[in-house]
């Protein structure tokens, strides 16, 4: 044929060259998708204090360290960790949210330390996303997170003015729902394990999940008012068990997430 190639010659280099250009294509591989990039949030930060222990330490400077901690067990791991703040700084809702989209990650866990007037009160929890609160707690706990966003003079949050529409709107968020619990769970399981009370996973509308488009889950990792929880949340050896469960929990659900979509199973070094 003059001035070309027969159509299927040219069909045939087309699929050659894609095949080419995208290695082992055609293989087992090609298709699994492996767990490789984790977003860890640090609660509050700059002139956002949160709560504050009876020894004075405050709940943004604890949510740091336990997420630059975790952050630096998980790329030794082999992940690819992405953070929405590593210094003390303030970060506006829509920046976390963006950061996390942007980075494409495969989960996100948001970092923080619970508060109560009731000194006596102690143990972790964690949440995932809903549209009313499993109790009047979790209500509450929600309440306190979410004001920390609602800075003076800015435009109210639309999942505060309307949750409705904004939980029902965001399509993206309800497909991770049921993967979000599963990440709560896990977290919680591994926490339950040290010494200290599990208050076990509950539910409420937490804006900074609400707009992230992949499984997440907010933890508390104990009252920082409660004078043993915040010891432990701030000494050396409480807070290395800590930042270990959640390791543990992150690389289980890492392994879990691989599972079921029929990778095969990571080496030693290498990202669950």
């Amino acid at each position: 044929m003059k001035g070309g190639s027969p159509t299927w010659i040219a069909a045939l280099g087309c699929a050659a060259a894609v095949v080419c250009a995208v290695p082992g294509a055609l293989g087992a591989e090609a298709a699994v998708e492996r767990f490789d990039t984790v977003v860890l949030d640090a609660g509050h930060g700059g002139d956002d204090t949160g709560a504050k222990g009876p020894r004075g330490h405050l709940e943004k400077d604890v949510a740091l360290a336990v997420t630059r901690n975790l952050a630096a067990r998980l790329r030794a791991r082999g992940l690819r960790v992405v953070l929405t703040r590593d210094a003390d700084v303030f970060v506006p809702l829509e920046e976390r949210t963006a950061i996390a989209n942007d980075a494409g990650a495969d989960l996100f866990l948001s970092v923080h330390a619970n508060a109560s007037r009731e000194r006596g009160i102690r143990g972790s929890e964690t949440y995932f996303l809903a549209l009313e609160a499993s109790d009047a707690g979790a209500a509450g706990v929600a309440e306190r997170e979410n004001r920390a966003f609602q800075r003076e003079g800015q435009a109210p949050i639309p999942a505060l003015d309307d949750p409705f529409i904004a939980l029902l709107g965001d399509l993206i968020s309800t497909e991770h729902l049921e993967e979000s619990n599963a990440l709560a769970l896990g977290v919680q399981e591994r926490l339950g394990e040290l010494p200290t009370r599990s208050r076990g996973v509950k539910q409420a509308l937490f804006v900074v999940l609400s707009g992230v488009q992949m499984p997440a889950a907010l933890v508390e990792i104990g009252f920082i008012t409660n004078r043993e929880d915040e010891r432990r949340m701030t000494g050396p050896t409480g807070r290395n068990g800590i930042v270990s469960a959640l390791e543990e929990a992150v690389v289980d659900y890492g392994r879990r997430y691989e599972a079921r979509r029929g990778a095969a199973p990571a080496s030693e070094g290498q990202a669950p």
